[in-house]
């Protein structure tokens, strides 16, 4: 069944949705509470046909010397619906802005740092969860929370099944209750890494808990949804809110005081992927799913430069024309943490010949990502600002 022929919406909403429609009185009695809709504007709006591109009264707030004042106006609402999970996190903030930037509208949810942007849902709140799907009625749902850090999943294991595994488990059973597409992501560490690269038949072996959890939460989704996909991909890098958020931009600092020896790992293979092309993939992934319900099953993607940490450190010197001779690399497996692949290369040829796909080069995106983390452009934003 094709997008433009695609399943009503209308028998799953019984009552009008408040994130996808809200009265201008019930607005008007809210702006006391601080209540926004997504973009930070006030908005209104009537019932429209599911499925429909919709035009809904919003509300802005018009600033005039002396006072502001409250005015309607019509607004576009995209027909497409998608809820990103994680929103708050380092990949679902590049999947909310990819979808949000072309024709679609997204919602997001997070946890502790939700608010104002996001809804915030606790996954682990099956209620919650079945809410906002049943009011929002996504056509899409990308699944990008999760507990992703190795070696904080082998200390609280048991918190980080119940997130990774059960709530996985819960949102592709309540995706398939709605028809939705589920786009789960994973991670190439359910492979052991001894024989590269690996293609999407090829038969796991996680080495840590966290490749492990990941791995059941792919069978979770796929036992509770047989149309859901799986979209396993590396380390990541992007547009950072701390450099910690990324095992990538977090050597900057060391990369950057170079007066002080630094120990770069050199023995792991990695292959940094930067966000933004992994949302671009979820979004292409989509909409060739709206076209062809056979779009379905286990996915890979990744970046296709080949670096150790040592070797990433010493590119991201260059890039910005830093020493890079204060770079120690070291060539012995890690022996403290959780155990790693030495080499977990991705084979993305089954989403290549889909057309799908987007690749930023290193060099390319660590500049973008990493240049408002200068030492030197930080002492000018305290300067000016």
């Amino acid at each position: 069944m094709s997008w433009r022929e695609g399943p009503s919406r209308a028998s799953h909403t019984p009552r009008l949705s408040r994130l996808r429609s809200q009265s201008a009185a019930e607005l008007r009695s809210e702006r006391g509470s601080g209540r926004r809709s997504r973009g930070g504007r006030w908005r209104s709006g009537r019932p429209r046909p599911a499925g429909m591109v919709g035009r809904e009264k919003e509300l802005k707030i018009r600033f005039v010397p002396g006072q502001c004042e409250l005015v309607e106006e019509d607004a576009n609402i995209p027909n497409r619906r998608v809820l990103i999970t994680g929103a708050t996190g380092l990949l679902g903030r590049a999947v909310y802005k990819e979808f949000n930037e072309n024709n679609w509208h997204a919602v997001g949810c997070g946890y502790s740092r939700a608010r104002p942007k996001f809804e915030r849902v606790n996954l682990l709140d099956s209620i919650g969860v079945h809410d906002i799907i049943q009011d929002f009625q996504p056509h899409v749902i990308v699944h990008c929370a999760a507990e992703r850090r190795p070696d904080v999943v082998e200390s609280q294991a048991d918190v980080v099944s119940q997130l990774n595994v059960t709530a996985s488990g819960n949102l592709a059973k309540e995706a398939a209750g709605i028809g939705a597409f589920l786009i789960y992501i994973s991670t190439d560490y359910v492979f052991d890494g001894t024989n590269p690269p690996y293609k999407e038949s090829d038969a796991p072996n996680p080495l840590n808990l966290y490749g492990k959890t990941k791995l059941e939460g792919e069978k979770a989704v796929l036992d509770n949804n047989e149309g859901a996909a799986v979209l396993r991909i590396p380390v990541l890098y992007g547009e950072v809110e701390k450099l910690e958020e990324s095992a990538v931009t977090v050597m900057f600092d060391k990369v950057q005081f170079s007066n002080k020896s630094a120990n770069m790992d050199h023995w792991q293979q990695r292959f940094p992927t930067n966000i933004k092309d992994v949302a671009s993939v979820c979004r292409q992934l989509s909409e060739k799913r709206m076209l062809d319900p056979s779009i379905k099953g286990t996915f890979h993607w990744s970046g296709n430069e080949q670096m150790t940490k040592y070797e990433m450190a010493c590119t991201i010197a260059d890039a910005f024309n830093l020493p890079s001779s204060h770079l120690r690399p070291i060539t012995d497996s890690p022996v403290v943490g959780a155990l790693r692949p030495r080499n977990a290369q991705l084979d993305c040829s089954k989403l290549e010949m889909l057309g799908i796909g987007q690749r930023t080069p290193f060099r390319v995106g660590i500049r973008e990502s990493l240049w408002p983390f200068l030492v030197d452009k930080r002492w000018r934003q305290t300067v000016f600002h």
